[in-house]
């Protein structure tokens, strides 16, 4: 069957998920695995051409906080103040990432640049209480009746499981687009040896500007994103150096070079971290995130290419190994 007739069956399964009549927690959980997916794949898109940040936390941040304010303040529409989020983070990418990319600040070091970008942004946050609510955090204002297009605020689940999930899809899409452009061969090129790549022409800092900022702009709206859904944010749920590594992890869990291993990332720390929560959580405190940690710590070390890296590999070796004698 050709993979676009699977790709609708498999859209057109989802879009009937909310008809099924399940319950708010359900939905919440598909909702919460959607606006991750999206961002984990905002990372991805960046991440599996060697360029690993560690800060993504600053992005998820500013177009949480940026975006509230907005509307919070000034009474402007989400769908005004997310375009303004993105272009803040696309600035602060190019503020950080030209420098970086044209003294060839790579690897290891690149990673601390990142790192230190996100915790500046949270102690910003932190540092303007009077306007973010500092470590308190700040509640999104909610309108009078509870639903609003022009606030992005719905009451019903449903309507906000076909947003999250109308953007999901989008990111998928501008993962397939990268990796069927030019831009994913100079990318690879360059993360391999950065002079060879030059020599045949590539452009290397404008190639990696281009694949930052436009990770930095999808992470920007799966931030405003979880806080339209989540009425609340804090600096440690979106901007600190904890959210910036759970989406390293997520990702390098589900599958760091494949389309939907940041997804199947999203699916399965949700679901570790709401089973462990359950029945660890209430017993000994702090007890859940630190198997949390530890099964994540174990999966990155034995299986490095992820679950679905994993699966595929062994699905190519079972086609590739020759068949039995007979007898």
């Amino acid at each position: 069957m050709d993979n676009r007739v699977l790709g609708g069956i498999g859209i057109a399964a989802l879009a009937a998920i909310p008809l099924l009549g399940l319950g708010n927690y359900h939905l919440h959980l598909l909702i919460t695995v959607l606006i991750w997916g999206f961002v984990y794949t905002s990372w991805s898109i960046m991440g599996r051409f060697g360029m690993v940040s560690l800060g993504h936390g600053a992005f998820l941040g500013v177009g949480a906080y940026v975006t509230t304010m907005l509307w919070n303040g000034m009474g402007l529409s989400p769908w005004l103040g997310i375009p303004i989020a993105m272009l803040v983070s696309m600035a602060m990418a190019l503020l950080v990432g030209y420098p970086c990319f044209r003294f060839r600040i790579v690897g290891h070091y690149f990673a601390l640049v990142t790192l230190a970008l996100g915790e500046v942004v949270r102690l910003t946050i932190v540092g303007l209480r009077d306007h973010t609510g500092g470590s308190l955090g700040m509640t999104v204002t909610g309108v009078p009746q509870g639903t609003s297009l022009f606030a992005l605020q719905f009451n019903d689940r449903a309507t906000f499981f076909y947003v999250a999930l109308l953007v999901w899809l989008a990111g998928l899409a501008l993962w397939r687009i990268v990796d069927r452009s030019m831009l994913r061969y100079a990318l690879e090129a360059s993360s391999e040896d950065e002079d060879a790549a030059a020599s045949v022409g590539i452009n290397v800092t404008r190639a990696k500007l281009v694949i930052l900022m436009l990770s930095a702009a999808m992470t920007t709206l799966g931030g405003a994103l979880y806080a339209q859904y989540q009425m609340y944010i804090n600096p440690e749920t979106v901007s600190g150096i904890g959210i910036s590594l759970q989406i390293v992890f997520a990702v390098i869990a589900g599958g760091l070079f494949t389309q939907f291993g940041p997804t199947i990332g999203a699916v399965f720390t949700l679901l570790l971290a709401e089973t462990l929560r359950v029945s660890l959580g209430h017993d000994i405190h702090g007890l859940d995130g630190t198997i949390y940690g530890i099964l994540l710590v174990l999966f990155i070390i034995y299986m490095p290419k992820g679950i679905t890296g994993s699966i595929l590999a062994g699905l190519s070796r079972r086609r590739a190994a020759p068949p039995a004698p007979a007898e």
